[in-house]
């Protein structure tokens, strides 16, 4: 595991989370478009995500190295530089959001293998693929969702055979 610090993000953040994002999408999905510019998705970042998501993002050292922005059941953003992927980084992420929802969903591209791993690993089950028609970039994507599972009453024990 890592020895990241996760800090809340405010409004100064949304450009380094803004880039953060483009650098991992990119790095790991070359083929998809280009559909906005460094500028616009800054200011998605600032007027859609801010007022309406959780945004939490990991430090290292004095260093952003991922970001997670969540609320309403939905992990809306989740991305981690590529220097820092495979330490726990994301997991810490995931992990933060997991707490404070009992259920969530998801979208993440078909063909991102390592992230449709990543959400498996931690729960996660497809729920819904789709060809792509209704998302921007037109790439067939997948849902996934994760329920928190629940507790077992106190006294009570599985039984063993």
């Amino acid at each position: 595991m890592t020895e990241a610090e996760i800090v809340a993000l405010g409004a100064d953040h949304m450009q380094a989370a803004a880039k953060i994002r483009r650098l991992a999408l990119w790095q790991r999905l070359p083929w998809l478009p280009d559909l906005h510019t460094p500028d616009e998705e800054e200011q998605y970042w600032r007027m859609h995500l801010l007022p309406n998501c959780t945004i939490l993002g990991a430090a290292m050292g004095n260093r952003l190295a991922g970001v997670i922005a969540y609320g309403d059941d939905w992990i809306e953003q989740l991305y981690v530089l590529p220097d820092f992927q495979g330490i726990g980084i994301g997991s810490l992420l995931l992990g933060c959001a997991q707490e404070e929802m009992d259920e969530i969903r998801l979208w993440t591209f078909q063909r991102n293998t390592g992230a449709r791993a990543f959400y498996e690993r931690h729960g996660f089950s497809v729920e819904e693929e789709t060809d792509g028609a209704d998302n921007e970039e037109k790439e067939p994507d997948v849902r996934y969702h994760w329920r928190q599972l629940p507790e077992l009453t106190p006294g009570l024990r599985p039984s063993g055979g």
